[in-house]
């Protein structure tokens, strides 16, 4: 079926299917009656034609209207991504900001949250919105996935590395008296092994709204660098997400963060 019809605003959608169910729209449906109905809307011509061909089929205007409900009610159950930007901005682009949407994430968690990123600075700033709702909300469980990272040349033995990173993490980056499940991946410090990193940008709240990003947890990537993320609210999407990190865990791919 033409997508002239299955991609109607809304409210067009709903404008024709109470012009067919009517009768104030019927077959010839010529384009200018259409438009009478419709407006200057674009693909009048091929939506004029996707309408001659469903009569040509017998689908009657009431029977249009209903399929025309039917769609649009799919359409509006089916998660539509926020387009979520750091950067200059564009006129005429709508997208949401990047450090709200992660403090909106961060900040408003009720049950459970995850959040991955390859690097932080300033721990205080960046963790504040989340340390700030683990103290105000006593049952909300946080894991937060993290990249160790080894210098190049350093040889430093892995344990060391991973102590150094813990003490600092705790003393220093995490402002809160409530702690999160911490892990990171051991591949990132193993000196005999090809290596790997925790790469990921994502956070998961509630097991409802899922944000995948470019953007580190870091003031640059925040505000003057262009990333780009999208922010989804599917359940589905966010149990998917949090089973694959589960997995890691469960497997013992990515290691708890010791406590200090």
């Amino acid at each position: 079926m033409s997508d002239s019809l299955v991609d109607l605003a809304p409210h067009l959608c709903e404008r024709l299917a109470s012009a067919l169910e009517s009768g104030l729209l019927s077959a010839p449906y010529a384009p200018a009656a259409l438009r009478s109905v419709l407006g200057n809307t674009e693909r009048i011509d091929s939506a004029a034609q996707a309408l001659a061909d469903l009569d040509r089929l017998g689908i009657s205007g009431p029977a249009a209207a209903m399929w025309l409900r039917t769609i649009a009610k799919a359409a509006s159950r089916s998660p539509r991504p926020d387009l979520v930007w750091s950067g200059p901005e564009v006129p005429g682009l709508y997208a949401r900001d990047t450090r709200r949407v992660y403090e909106e994430l961060l900040g408003s968690a009720r049950s459970s949250l995850w959040a991955s990123t390859y690097v932080f600075f300033d721990g205080p700033r960046a963790f504040e919105v989340l340390a700030r709702r683990m103290d105000a909300v006593p049952d909300l469980r946080v894991t937060l996935l993290l990249n160790i990272q080894r210098r190049r040349g350093d040889t430093t033995a892995a344990e060391h590395l991973v102590r150094r990173f813990a003490d600092r993490f705790w003393t220093t980056d995490w402002p809160g008296s409530a702690r999160p499940a911490v892990f990171y991946d051991p591949r990132a410090l193993d000196l005999e092994a090809p290596g790997g990193v925790l790469h990921a940008k994502a956070v998961v709240a509630d097991e409802e709204a899922v944000f995948v990003t470019s953007a580190n947890l870091t003031e640059a990537a925040l505000e003057r660098n262009i990333e780009l993320g999208l922010l989804v609210r599917d359940r589905a999407l966010a149990a998917s997400v949090v089973s694959y990190f589960q997995g890691l865990i469960d497997r013992g791919l990515l290691s708890p963060l010791p406590a200090r």
